[in-house]
C-alpha cells in the first residue's frame, strides 16, 4: 500500500539541492566533467535517504521484511530501513473495524429461508500475526463471519431468532473470535441488523397474531359475561327476600325508561299492579314527576339571542303504557 512520505521528499529535495549547489560551484571552478559526477552522486545519495525514511501514522504498524525474514514491527512515527535490503509488504491498521456480512436464503431450524445482516466490530492487537499467518486477514474475517453465520441460522429457531438477537449476536461473537484468535484479531462485537422472512410467511404471521388477539378478546368478554350473570344472581336472591327493594327497582327503572325516552313502554301486568300504577292516583304521580324533570330541564338551558321565545305550553302529553294481560 503507498503511503505518502512528505518528510522523504524533503529531504530529497534538500540532499539534492545542496548536491546542485556544489556541483555549479565545481562547474564555475572550470571542471564540467567533475561537476556533472557531483551532481549524479548528489542525487544517488538524495534517493538512497529519502528511499529509507519512512513515517508511520499513529494507528499503523509497519511489518518489515529483510531479505524476506521478518525483521521488526515499525511505527507510529518516523523510522528507518535499508532501501533494497528491506521492505514493508503490509501497514496494518490497529484502530476497530467495521465489517458487514450477510446470509441470504438459509434455512433455519424449522426450515425456513431467511435474509440475516450483520456487522462486525474487530480489531488487530497482533499485527505480526495478522501479516504472517493468514495471507488476507481482513478477507479472511469476512468469510469467516459469513459461515459462522450460516451455522448460527442453521441451529436455531424462527421464533428464536426474531425475538432474540442479542443471544445470537453473543454466540457469532464468541465462534468469529475464536476462529480469528490464531490471526491476531479480536471480535469485540457482533450485531444483528436485520432479518427479512418471506413475504407469505409475514403475511401468515400477521394474520395469526391478529387471531390471538381476537381469541383473547372473545374470551375476555365470555368472561365478563359470567361475571355480570354471577352478580345478576346474587342480586336477584337479595330481591327475592326483600320484595320491597323489588318494588323501588322497578319503580325506579320505568321512570328512567319514560323519562328518557318519552315513549310507549310495554310492561306486564303484574308489574303494573305490583307498582300500584293501574290506579289513577299511581298515574298521576308518576306523569306529574316526569313534567316536572322536563320543565327543570327547560328554564336551565340558554336561549340564543337569535331564537325566537314561544310561550310554552302547560300541559304536559301523559305518557301511554300499554298493558299486556
Amino acid at each position: 500500500m503507498a503511503r505518502n512520505n512528505s518528510v522523504a521528499a524533503l529531504i530529497f529535495i534538500l540532499i539534492l539541492g545542496v548536491g546542485g549547489a556544489i556541483a555549479s560551484a565545481v562547474y564555475r571552478a572550470a571542471a564540467p566533467a567533475a561537476s556533472l559526477s557531483v551532481f549524479a552522486v548528489s542525487f544517488l545519495i538524495a534517493l538512497f535517504v529519502s528511499s529509507s525514511i519512512k513515517v508511520a501514522n499513529q494507528w499503523d504498524k509497519a511489518v518489515v521484511l529483510r531479505l524476506g525474514n521478518f525483521r521488526a514491527l515499525q511505527g507510529p512515527g518516523l523510522f528507518c530501513i535499508i532501501p533494497i535490503i528491506d521492505a514493508i509488504p503490509y501497514w496494518i491498521d490497529t484502530r476497530v473495524i467495521t465489517t458487514s456480512f450477510t446470509a441470504e436464503k438459509t434455512l433455519t431450524k424449522d426450515t425456513v429461508p431467511v435474509d440475516v445482516d450483520a456487522v462486525l466490530f474487530w480489531k488487530v492487537l497482533d499485527p505480526q500475526k495478522a501479516a504472517l499467518s493468514v495471507a488476507d486477514y481482513r478477507s479472511a474475517i469476512a468469510w469467516a463471519s459469513q459461515t459462522a453465520l450460516r451455522d448460527v441460522i442453521g441451529k436455531t429457531m424462527l421464533s428464536d431468532m426474531l425475538e432474540g438477537r442479542d443471544k445470537i449476536s453473543n454466540v457469532l461473537q464468541k465462534i468469529i473470535d475464536e476462529r480469528t484468535e490464531p490471526w491476531g484479531v479480536n471480535v469485540i462485537s457482533v450485531e444483528v441488523k436485520d432479518v427479512l422472512i418471506p413475504p407469505a410467511l409475514e403475511n401468515a404471521m400477521s394474520m395469526q397474531a391478529q387471531a390471538e388477539r381476537e381469541r383473547q378478546a372473545r374470551v375476555i368478554l365470555g368472561d365478563s359475561e359470567r361475571q355480570v350473570a354471577e352478580k345478576f344472581g346474587e342480586a336477584a336472591k337479595t330481591y327475592a327476600h326483600d320484595p320491597i327493594a323489588l318494588h323501588l327497582r322497578a319503580m325506579n327503572m320505568l321512570y328512567e325508561g319514560l323519562k328518557q325516552n318519552s315513549t310507549i313502554v310495554i310492561v306486564p301486568s303484574t308489574a303494573v299492579d305490583t307498582m300500584q300504577l293501574g290506579g289513577l292516583a299511581g298515574l298521576t304521580a308518576l306523569t306529574m314527576g316526569i313534567g316536572q324533570d322536563k320543565r327543570a330541564a327547560e328554564e336551565m338551558a340558554p336561549i340564543p339571542s337569535t331564537s325566537k321565545i314561544e310561550p310554552s305550553s302547560e300541559n304536559v302529553q301523559t305518557p301511554l303504557i300499554g298493558v299486556n294481560s
